[in-house]
């Protein structure tokens, strides 16, 4: 209940939000060092040409992963290709060993049952 009569602060009206000209001025007339230009800056670009170099840099970087992603790609596909075949050859191949057998035991024992033993 303590609380509940607790008068509200009034607080005082907010400013006007700055122009344009005067945050313009304000960035002009502030110093290399403050705090809001050097604590989202990297240290190690001491200016624009510096930034234009890593961003070539950088879009070389990404260019050389795609490229070798394509390739990588490709290869894959190939791969995937040639393992379908060599699958297919071999179902094939297990499925004429699988006759072949079945024609030598037939032919080996031919009154005799296969499970049958002496």
């Amino acid at each position: 209940m303590g609380s509940k009569a607790k008068k509200r602060v009034v607080l005082p009206t907010r400013p006007a939000p700055p122009t344009v000209a005067q945050i313009l001025e304000d960035v002009r007339g502030a110093l290399a060092q403050d705090p809001v230009f050097t604590a989202l800056a990297p240290e190690d670009l001491p200016g624009p040409s510096r930034r234009t170099e890593d961003s070539e840099d950088q879009q070389e970087q990404l260019y050389q992963q795609s490229r070798a992603y394509v390739i990588t790609n490709k290869r894959l596909r190939q791969a995937r290709e040639e393992l379908r075949q060599k699958r297919e050859h071999l179902q094939l191949a297990g499925q004429e060993l699988e006759r072949d057998i079945s024609q030598v035991t037939q032919a080996a024992l031919p009154g005799t049952s296969a499970t049958s033993s002496g």
